[in-house]
């Protein structure tokens, strides 16, 4: 549930988060279907995921 969340979180944000070159590694898709792109930032999520991890254990 968490990471359908995170992903969903991710998937909105993702115009904005390219600005950061998140969203470009590898092991993030890019689906087109009918002139829309859906992004699917599997490995993205990881390194949040373990970015927000270590702040967490440093607090």
């Amino acid at each position: 549930m968490t990471l359908f969340l995170a992903l969903v979180i991710l998937s909105a944000a993702m115009p904005f988060l390219r600005r950061f070159r998140l969203g470009r590694l590898p092991g993030d898709f890019q689906i087109p279907v009918r002139g829309r792109v859906y992004y699917i930032p599997f490995a993205s999520t990881v390194v949040l995921s373990l970015l927000l991890w270590a702040i967490g254990r440093l607090l």
